[in-house]
Protein backbone atom coordinates (compact mmCIF):
# COMPACT_ATOMS: atom_id res chain seq x y z
CA UNK A 1 0.00 0.00 0.00
CA UNK A 2 1.43 3.65 -1.16
CA UNK A 3 1.59 6.57 1.50
CA UNK A 4 -0.86 8.31 -0.34
CA UNK A 5 -3.31 5.40 -0.52
CA UNK A 6 -3.01 5.04 3.24
CA UNK A 7 -2.79 8.56 3.67
CA UNK A 8 -6.64 8.63 1.85
CA UNK A 9 -7.89 5.75 3.35
CA UNK A 10 -7.09 7.38 6.93
CA UNK A 11 -8.92 10.68 5.48
CA UNK A 12 -11.95 8.44 4.29
CA UNK A 13 -12.51 7.07 8.06
CA UNK A 14 -11.84 10.06 9.60
CA UNK A 15 -14.35 11.83 7.97
CA UNK A 16 -17.31 8.86 7.49
CA UNK A 17 -17.06 7.97 11.47
CA UNK A 18 -17.43 11.65 12.58
CA UNK A 19 -21.09 10.20 13.36
CA UNK A 20 -18.90 7.97 16.33
CA UNK A 21 -17.59 10.86 18.11
CA UNK A 22 -21.14 12.51 18.37
CA UNK A 23 -22.77 9.51 19.39
CA UNK A 24 -20.49 8.73 21.96
CA UNK A 25 -19.79 12.85 23.39
CA UNK A 26 -23.86 12.16 23.73
CA UNK A 27 -23.42 9.15 25.77
CA UNK A 28 -21.41 10.91 28.63
CA UNK A 29 -22.57 14.71 27.69
CA UNK A 30 -24.72 15.93 31.50
CA UNK A 31 -22.08 14.93 33.83
CA UNK A 32 -20.34 18.10 34.39
CA UNK A 33 -18.22 18.51 30.87
CA UNK A 34 -19.03 20.58 27.92
CA UNK A 35 -20.66 18.57 24.70
CA UNK A 36 -17.90 21.18 22.62
CA UNK A 37 -15.23 19.72 25.12
CA UNK A 38 -16.22 16.37 24.61
CA UNK A 39 -16.52 16.57 20.54
CA UNK A 40 -13.37 17.94 20.20
CA UNK A 41 -11.42 15.20 22.72
CA UNK A 42 -13.55 12.51 20.66
CA UNK A 43 -12.11 14.12 17.52
CA UNK A 44 -8.63 13.12 18.89
CA UNK A 45 -9.41 9.56 19.69
CA UNK A 46 -10.65 9.49 16.10
CA UNK A 47 -7.90 10.76 14.56
CA UNK A 48 -5.95 7.90 17.24
CA UNK A 49 -7.63 5.13 15.66
CA UNK A 50 -7.62 5.88 12.06
CA UNK A 51 -3.63 5.58 13.12
CA UNK A 52 -3.54 2.87 14.72
CA UNK A 53 -6.25 0.47 13.01
CA UNK A 54 -5.40 -2.66 11.43
CA UNK A 55 -7.98 -4.50 9.27
CA UNK A 56 -5.83 -7.37 9.16
CA UNK A 57 -7.67 -8.36 12.60
CA UNK A 58 -10.83 -8.48 11.06
CA UNK A 59 -12.35 -6.26 13.09
CA UNK A 60 -14.66 -3.43 11.99
CA UNK A 61 -12.69 0.09 12.48
CA UNK A 62 -16.04 1.36 14.44
CA UNK A 63 -15.92 -1.43 16.52
CA UNK A 64 -12.25 -0.68 17.09
CA UNK A 65 -13.00 3.19 17.30
CA UNK A 66 -15.23 3.83 19.87
CA UNK A 67 -13.42 2.78 23.01
CA UNK A 68 -10.60 4.80 21.71
CA UNK A 69 -12.97 8.10 21.54
CA UNK A 70 -14.67 7.05 25.16
CA UNK A 71 -10.72 6.26 26.50
CA UNK A 72 -10.15 10.32 25.12
CA UNK A 73 -13.52 11.53 26.19
CA UNK A 74 -13.19 9.95 29.62
CA UNK A 75 -9.51 11.49 30.57
CA UNK A 76 -11.27 15.02 30.48
CA UNK A 77 -12.97 14.12 33.76
CA UNK A 78 -9.75 12.30 35.22
CA UNK A 79 -7.97 15.70 34.25
CA UNK A 80 -10.95 18.34 35.54
CA UNK A 81 -12.28 18.78 32.35
CA UNK A 82 -9.51 20.64 30.85
CA UNK A 83 -8.50 20.20 27.33
CA UNK A 84 -4.98 20.05 26.21
CA UNK A 85 -4.66 22.09 22.70
CA UNK A 86 -0.88 21.34 21.07
CA UNK A 87 0.94 24.60 19.84
CA UNK A 88 0.56 23.37 16.39
CA UNK A 89 -3.28 23.32 16.46
CA UNK A 90 -3.05 26.83 17.99
CA UNK A 91 -0.95 28.23 15.46
CA UNK A 92 -3.30 26.32 12.72
CA UNK A 93 -6.37 27.93 14.25
CA UNK A 94 -4.58 31.71 14.09
CA UNK A 95 -3.96 30.50 10.14
CA UNK A 96 -7.63 29.33 9.51
CA UNK A 97 -9.39 32.90 11.20
CA UNK A 98 -7.26 35.02 8.90
CA UNK A 99 -7.93 32.52 6.19
CA UNK A 100 -11.30 32.86 7.11
CA UNK A 101 -11.70 36.65 7.39
CA UNK A 102 -9.51 37.04 4.24
CA UNK A 103 -12.04 34.51 2.34
CA UNK A 104 -15.13 36.50 3.90
CA UNK A 105 -14.00 39.63 2.44
CA UNK A 106 -13.90 37.68 -0.96
CA UNK A 107 -17.38 35.90 -0.72
CA UNK A 108 -19.02 38.52 1.10
CA UNK A 109 -20.41 35.72 3.53
CA UNK A 110 -18.38 33.40 5.87
CA UNK A 111 -16.77 30.39 4.32
CA UNK A 112 -17.88 26.78 4.71
CA UNK A 113 -15.24 24.21 6.36
CA UNK A 114 -14.95 22.62 3.08
CA UNK A 115 -13.45 25.77 1.00
CA UNK A 116 -11.63 26.87 3.89
CA UNK A 117 -9.86 23.42 3.90
CA UNK A 118 -9.36 23.57 -0.09
CA UNK A 119 -7.78 27.39 0.60
CA UNK A 120 -5.10 25.48 2.74
CA UNK A 121 -5.09 22.26 1.04
CA UNK A 122 -6.07 20.34 4.65
CA UNK A 123 -7.94 17.63 5.45
CA UNK A 124 -11.67 18.78 6.50
CA UNK A 125 -11.61 17.16 9.86
CA UNK A 126 -8.10 19.20 10.58
CA UNK A 127 -9.84 22.09 10.09
CA UNK A 128 -13.23 21.24 12.46
CA UNK A 129 -10.90 20.09 15.33
CA UNK A 130 -8.87 23.31 15.43
CA UNK A 131 -11.67 25.73 14.90
CA UNK A 132 -13.28 23.84 17.69
CA UNK A 133 -9.71 24.07 20.11
CA UNK A 134 -9.78 27.90 18.99
CA UNK A 135 -13.62 28.42 20.22
CA UNK A 136 -13.78 30.27 23.51
CA UNK A 137 -15.88 28.18 26.36
CA UNK A 138 -19.62 29.04 26.45
CA UNK A 139 -20.51 30.12 30.09
CA UNK A 140 -24.04 28.70 31.06
CA UNK A 141 -24.43 30.69 34.10
CA UNK A 142 -23.76 34.38 32.78
CA UNK A 143 -21.40 37.04 34.91
CA UNK A 144 -23.72 39.10 37.14
CA UNK A 145 -20.51 41.67 37.13
CA UNK A 146 -20.00 42.11 33.78
CA UNK A 147 -24.04 42.21 33.83
CA UNK A 148 -24.68 38.85 31.79
CA UNK A 149 -27.71 36.70 33.16
CA UNK A 150 -27.52 32.68 32.88
CA UNK A 151 -28.05 31.29 29.44
CA UNK A 152 -31.03 29.76 28.53
CA UNK A 153 -30.44 27.41 26.11
CA UNK A 154 -32.97 25.69 23.68
CA UNK A 155 -33.47 22.04 24.28
CA UNK A 156 -35.06 19.60 21.09
CA UNK A 157 -38.55 18.54 21.71
CA UNK A 158 -39.02 14.32 22.35
CA UNK A 159 -41.40 14.35 20.59
CA UNK A 160 -40.24 16.73 17.42
CA UNK A 161 -37.12 14.46 17.21
CA UNK A 162 -39.79 11.23 17.43
CA UNK A 163 -41.83 12.33 14.82
CA UNK A 164 -38.93 13.17 12.10
CA UNK A 165 -37.40 9.61 13.16
CA UNK A 166 -40.85 8.26 11.84
CA UNK A 167 -40.70 10.30 9.00
CA UNK A 168 -37.17 9.13 8.20
CA UNK A 169 -38.20 5.89 8.37
CA UNK A 170 -41.29 6.27 6.40
CA UNK A 171 -39.03 7.78 3.39
CA UNK A 172 -36.55 4.52 3.92
CA UNK A 173 -39.12 2.04 3.17
CA UNK A 174 -40.52 3.90 0.19
CA UNK A 175 -37.38 3.93 -1.79
CA UNK A 176 -36.08 1.45 -4.58
CA UNK A 177 -35.41 -2.05 -2.78
CA UNK A 178 -31.75 -0.93 -4.08
CA UNK A 179 -31.52 2.43 -2.97
CA UNK A 180 -33.26 0.79 0.28
CA UNK A 181 -30.53 -1.89 0.38
CA UNK A 182 -27.85 0.64 0.52
CA UNK A 183 -28.83 2.89 2.93
CA UNK A 184 -29.78 0.13 5.31
CA UNK A 185 -26.12 -0.96 4.74
CA UNK A 186 -24.39 2.30 5.13
CA UNK A 187 -26.33 3.29 8.04
CA UNK A 188 -27.81 0.62 10.17
CA UNK A 189 -25.20 -2.08 9.69
CA UNK A 190 -22.49 -0.13 9.53
CA UNK A 191 -20.85 -0.93 6.66
CA UNK A 192 -18.51 0.84 4.28
CA UNK A 193 -18.76 2.06 1.04
CA UNK A 194 -16.32 -0.28 0.04
CA UNK A 195 -18.16 -3.09 1.79
CA UNK A 196 -21.70 -2.26 0.47
CA UNK A 197 -19.92 -1.78 -3.12
CA UNK A 198 -19.28 -5.82 -2.76
CA UNK A 199 -22.43 -6.89 -1.48
CA UNK A 200 -24.41 -5.36 -4.11
CA UNK A 201 -22.01 -5.43 -7.13
CA UNK A 202 -21.16 -1.89 -7.74
CA UNK A 203 -17.95 -0.12 -7.16
CA UNK A 204 -17.06 2.02 -4.29
CA UNK A 205 -17.81 5.33 -6.38
CA UNK A 206 -21.20 3.70 -7.30
CA UNK A 207 -21.96 3.52 -4.03
CA UNK A 208 -20.59 6.99 -2.82
CA UNK A 209 -22.36 8.66 -5.70
CA UNK A 210 -25.79 6.47 -5.37
CA UNK A 211 -25.29 7.27 -1.65
CA UNK A 212 -25.06 11.28 -2.11
CA UNK A 213 -28.24 11.22 -4.50
CA UNK A 214 -30.52 9.46 -1.68
CA UNK A 215 -28.98 11.19 1.14
CA UNK A 216 -30.17 14.85 -0.68
CA UNK A 217 -33.56 13.20 -1.88
CA UNK A 218 -34.17 12.11 1.85
CA UNK A 219 -32.92 15.20 3.13
CA UNK A 220 -35.43 17.03 0.62
CA UNK A 221 -38.31 14.81 1.88
CA UNK A 222 -37.55 15.47 5.64
CA UNK A 223 -37.59 19.09 4.66
CA UNK A 224 -41.14 19.03 2.58
CA UNK A 225 -41.62 20.92 -0.51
Amino acid sequence: MTVDCAAAQREERISQNLGLVHACAHRLKGRGIEYDDLFQAGCIGLCKAADAFDSGRGVRFSTYAVPVILGEMRRLFRDGGAVKVSRSLKELALRLNREREALAGRLGRDPTVSELAAQLDLPEEQVVEALCAAAPPLSLTGNPEEGSAQLDLPVDSPEEALSDRLSLRQLVGELPPADRQLILLRYFSGKTQVQTAQALGMTQVQVSRREKKILTALRQGMLGP
